[in-house]
């Protein structure tokens, strides 16, 4: 019986995670719940799954969730805050850790899973970008492994012999990421200038919170993952490439130096890689369709439009700085984001902030996770200078 943490619960990574687990009790148990402030969802989900515990991030929503457990008559221990966060992921309590916490919030909880020595299921991008040489270090250090939930990322991993291998030892000439295009793929970047946070977040293949399709909507997701895959699978820069491919059937290729190249298909459901990654190296049922190739019937790809979509460019430019260039990609982004969905800031300002940023920063060294988060930080108060100066 695997015992899981479940850390973000209450979003669509989390909500997948606990559809595989309802089908298979007798191979995993819930043993922890976490959600940001979402009190009533979270509730309820313990009504049904009884975790030993329930963890709400904002500690003002503590009370509400310890009453409606009490009506439930559900005796999970509620805990708050950052540091429950880090108990929940380390704790004896869990052997499988799913950190699905979106953007920096879920680093710190994600780098003590690793050090505990936790079966570590990351759909928490932000993680490897901000911190992908502490991440390694904290999994070397307790001794867990990564499997990675971006269904990218767990496509190039079935497609590896042995998850992770050396990739010249291996033969592999290059990993080729696909991107559906978002909502606008086809537009001018001209014709973006009206977009809404609604527009934007109306993906037409996945169900996703709307900080992550709007990055799929700038292609900042796609940026995101380029970093990911060159920190998880050790792949340089020109050996990563981004294709459009609209049907998200293929969700990655990996070529091999002999002409081969092997690809993942799969219908867009994220139940099929959170499925892959809990019972690795086993395959279990996943409530996913079957895919039906011959009404699918073709598969398109496209170049992707780095002219109209420049959050692409910048990412691989943060990529190519290394250091601390990752940290104010990734946080002048949430930030831009943020002002875009709660309507301050343009659509097409978005990367223009990032660049901003990106600019005015120079890219420094991080040894440990102090300077990381003090690196973040300015990184977030200059973005919200430029949000501000763009605004006025």
């Amino acid at each position: 019986m695997m015992r899981i943490a479940l850390l973000g619960a209450t979003g669509s990574i989390g909500a997948s995670t606990l559809d595989v687990v309802a089908r298979h009790p007798d191979r995993f148990r819930i043993t922890a719940l976490s959600a940001h402030r979402n009190v009533a969802s979270l509730a309820e989900l313990c009504r049904r799954f009884n975790p030993e515990m329930a963890v709400i991030a904002d500690p003002a929503g503590a009370d509400e969730l310890a009453q409606r457990l009490r009506d439930f008559a559900v005796g999970s221990r509620v805990m708050a805050g950052p540091q429950a966060l880090i108990e929940a992921a380390a704790g004896a309590h869990a052997d499988c850790v799913v950190a699905a916490i979106v953007g920096a919030a879920g680093l710190e909880s994600t780098l003590a899973a690793a050090r505990a020595g936790k079966r570590l299921l990351l759909a928490n991008k932000e993680s490897v970008v901000m911190a992908g040489s502490l991440l390694k270090a904290a999994l070397a250090e307790g001794g867990g492994e990564l499997l990675p939930l971006d269904s990218e990322h767990n496509a190039v991993f079935q497609c590896l012999p042995g998850g992770r291998p050396d990739l010249a030892r291996a033969g592999v000439r290059r990993i080729v990421l696909t991107a559906s295009g978002g909502p606008f793929r086809g537009r001018r970047r001209e014709e973006l200038a009206g977009v809404t946070p609604d527009m934007a977040c109306a993906h037409p293949n996945w169900s996703m919170g709307r900080k992550i399709s709007v990055d799929s909507a700038t292609l900042m997701n796609k940026g995101l993952e380029v970093i990911e895959a060159h920190l998880l699978f050790g792949a340089a820069a020109a050996d990563i490439d981004v294709v459009v491919h609209a049907q998200s059937i293929i969700h990655s290729m990996v070529e091999y130096v002999d002409g081969s190249v092997l690809a993942q298909l799969g219908n867009p459901d994220m139940r099929t890689a959170i499925a892959h990654a809990l019972a690795w190296p086993e395959r279990i049922e996943a409530g996913v369709a079957a895919l039906n190739l011959i009404d699918i019937a073709r598969l398109d790809f496209e170049v992707a439009d780095r002219a109209t979509f420049r959050c692409l460019d910048l990412a691989y430019q943060a990529m190519a700085a290394g250091g601390t260039a990752p940290i104010t990609l990734n946080a002048a982004n949430e930030e831009a984001v943020a002002a875009f969905l709660a309507g301050t800031l343009p659509f097409l300002a978005i990367d223009r902030v990032i660049a901003d940023c990106l600019e005015r920063l120079p890219a420094g060294s991080v040894q440990d996770l102090p300077g990381l988060l003090d690196s973040d930080l300015t990184a977030r108060r200059e973005a919200q200078r430029i949000i501000a100066g763009l605004a006025a």
